[in-house]
């Protein structure tokens, strides 16, 4: 995994990370009727049933965070992106841990959290971080540090002891299929119909003569 290495103004650094810390950051995938996969960052009407990626934002699981901790967190909350067996993963998740960074963890696993990634960020490598607008690719201890100090993280953990950090969840989110009625047989079974009465030779009660017409 690469290294990427800048050395900007810590004022232009938050400049970046403040004028694009407002964009959406929720990713919705919608299956069309046609069975088409389409992504948007607008949320689809209520009756279409999508994958919705988990809504990314300060990660507050198990106790409140500290005020100030807490306004950052709003203004530009982290989020790492993560796969199986990727040391540099590992390397960013213990940075962010050790420093008392709260933050989501998205995993990339599937062809769908592929897509969503690279419609997202432009590429599919890994890890990939978000400190609110701003992107990271890959990971540099000295760049990650220097954008969660412009971002105003401490360089400490403020974290309360009974802090929990929310457990990590696939990138693409896919509800569960609501249950569907049994398909009727390929072949039904023909409705029966009535046998038709049969005709009465000779006399009756009601025609005594045995009159035929």
């Amino acid at each position: 995994m690469r290294e990427l290495l800048c050395t900007p103004v810590l004022a232009s650094l938050l400049l970046v990370l403040a004028g694009a810390g407002a964009q959406a950051q929720t990713v919705y995938r919608i299956v069309g009727p046609d069975g088409k996969v389409t992504f948007s960052d607008r949320a689809p009407d209520n009756n279409a049933k999508p994958a919705q990626i988990a809504a990314q934002g300060p990660a507050t699981t198990g106790a409140a965070l500290p005020y100030e901790l807490q306004q950052i967190a709003t203004r530009f909350p982290v989020t790492l992106y993560t796969g199986s067996d990727c040391a540099p993963c590992n390397s960013a998740r213990n940075l962010l841990v050790g420093r008392g960074i709260p933050f989501a963890e998205r995993t990339i696993t599937t062809n769908e959290d592929i897509d969503a990634l690279q419609r997202m960020s432009g590429g599919s490598g890994l890890p990939f971080g978000t400190i609110g607008g701003q992107q990271l690719a890959g990971f540099s201890d000295s760049e990650w540090t220097q954008y969660l100090n412009a971002a105003g993280y401490p360089k400490q953990s403020q974290l309360p002891p009974n802090y929990r950090r929310p457990p990590a969840a696939p990138l693409v989110a896919v509800k569960a299929a609501q249950p569907v009625a049994a398909d009727a047989p390929a072949n039904p079974k023909p409705a029966e119909r009535p046998r038709p009465t049969p005709a009465v030779n000779g006399p009756t009660p009601s025609n005594p003569a045995g009159i035929r017409f």
